[in-house]
């Protein structure tokens, strides 16, 4: 039986216990301000999370702990502090049966690919270099576009199409030219070739390590947790929003279900991380119907892990492997072991995070998780992993919905509509990738949670000038390392990445 317990109020209500809510009540606990943290799922962390099977410690997706955001770093080592490793960093791309270096290596692409092809790639390259300067200015608006106008037809058909549409599900030519331009500007295979002959130049260090928490990021966010509950800011886990209640532009309090509890919190100020498009929802009044259009529009694509027990000590050395081959339904392979030797606690044993993406109630989201660890075993044996018939010792499922903001070709539109109405609320911020509906990393997931609480403390930045359409360089210089990039507006800029 459910029962209603008197109001109480906090000074500042935050909505999502991931990095950008917790981030955000960091900040706040550091100037004396107490908020409540209310977290639906059974753990902080969000997408950031450690899940553990058997002492067995995984990721929802390797989550690389790299930023040039100086007062981001600055957190993760006043909370971590030793417990955070330096990790080797090494990835690769599996296609058509082999192994292709990432970052590319020249010597080894030829060899791969084959002189015949390769010399196909190269032509294809220079015929879309002439084609892009006979008509300047022309903007590319999909990604198909987008990535052939810089690599050539045939780059783009080996590295770049099967794995994205993996990852969401649509053509390329669906997908819009932002999602190139935020995650894989800084590549250029002029660059690529250069490196690949020569090394990276002296002017710039490629990323070869990164830190990493001994026990995986969850932590990060568990320490986080512990840290805010021991400076009187309380974090309900377990707790679903299930209305927001607004007098004009203005929140005036929240109500909450914990199990059978139901509960309401007035608040001065609230910052929300939840999926926007949810948020709408729970607003009470309703807002207007052109803006739940909008919310109707924006899509999410879902995601599941099968991480696998491994009776076998050493398989590759790889972080995680790219599946490029359209043959295989798997997307990327996490090796958790070579993030972290702790997250096995049998280190004659590895742990495979086998990842699919998907959507709610497609072929793969409807498999049982018997079925899925059976799919998942199949492959990678058939990968060619070092697994073997009969090694696959024990499997776990984790499903994760609304894991990343589709950018298809009509949410652009839809945002900015939400975008315009939720600047209009006195009282409420929202931060992070669903907050925000854009593939944040978590640095600037982060960012925007530690702006959004020096808002409340009469700062006056703009959240969504947090700028996620670029994210950062794997290549810089190294005064670079010292400093982040402001722009004159407050907002903060960080070159591409060149991650696949």
């Amino acid at each position: 039986m459910s029962s209603e317990v008197s109001m109480v109020h906090h000074s500042v209500v935050v909505i999502g216990g991931g990095p950008a809510g917790l981030t955000a009540g960091y900040e706040l606990v550091k100037q004396g301000i107490k908020p409540v943290v209310l977290e639906q799922a059974d753990r902080v962390g969000g997408i950031s999370r450690t899940e553990t099977y058997k002492g067995y410690r995984f990721d929802i997706g390797g989550h690389r702990f790299f930023t040039k955001i100086g007062e981001v770093q600055q957190i993760w080592q006043e909370i971590l502090g030793d417990e955070l490793i330096k990790v080797p960093r090494l990835s690769r791309i599996y296609y058509q049966g082999k192994f292709f270096n990432y970052p590319l290596s020249l010597i080894n692409t030829i060899s791969n690919l084959g002189v015949v092809c390769s010399f196909c790639v190269l032509m294809s390259y220079l015929r879309a270099r002439i084609k892009a300067r006979l008509r300047p200015g022309v903007e590319p608006e999909t990604f198909e576009e987008w990535v052939t106008d810089r690599f050539g037809e045939h780059l783009y058909r080996i590295f770049f199409k099967t794995y994205t549409e993996k990852v969401w599900g649509i053509p390329c030519s669906k997908i819009r030219a932002d999602w190139a331009a935020q995650r894989i500007q800084g590549m250029s295979l002029k660059r690529a070739v250069i490196n690949a002959l020569f090394g990276s130049q002296n002017a710039k260090s490629l990323i070869k390590e990164f830190d990493y928490p001994v026990l995986g990021p969850g932590m990060m966010w568990e320490r986080c947790q512990e840290i805010l509950e021991r400076h009187g800011a309380p974090v309900h886990l377990n707790t679903s929003v299930t209305r927001i209640e607004r007098d004009g532009n203005r929140i005036k309090s929240i109500t909450a279900r914990q199990g059978d509890r139901t509960f309401q919190i007035r608040g001065d100020q609230f910052v929300s991380s939840m999926p926007v498009t949810a948020l709408l929802h729970r607003l009470d009044p309703l807002p207007p119907e052109h803006i739940l259009e909008a919310a109707r529009g924006l899509k999410y694509r879902d995601f599941l892990i099968v991480s696998l027990i491994i009776n076998q000590p050493d398989l590759f050395p790889d972080n995680w492997i790219y599946i490029h081959s359209p043959e295989f339904k798997v997307g990327r392979i996490q090796n958790f072991k070579n993030w972290s030797p702790a997250m096995v606690p049998d280190l004659s044993k590895t742990c495979l995070g086998m990842e699919y993406f998907c959507s709610e109630g497609d072929g793969l989201w409807a498999l049982s998780d018997k079925e899925l660890i059976e799919l998942a075993s199949q492959e990678a044996i058939a990968l060619g992993l070092g697994v073997q018939p009969g090694d696959v010792e024990d499997g776990v499922v984790i499903r994760q919905r609304k894991a990343y903001p589709v950018y298809d070709g009509e949410y652009r539109k839809h945002l900015q509509v939400i975008q315009d109405y939720l600047k209009t609320f006195e009282n409420l911020q929202t931060v992070g990738r669903n907050g925000m509906h854009r593939y944040n990393n978590q640095d600037h997931s982060m960012l925007t949670g530690m702006l959004a609480a020096r808002n409340i403390l009469g700062e006056k930045h703009d959240l969504w000038n947090v700028n996620t359409e670029r994210s950062y360089y794997e290549e810089f210089t190294k005064e670079e390392w010292k400093k982040p990039l402001q722009n004159r507006d407050g907002g903060y800029l960080t070159p591409a990445t060149s991650e696949v």
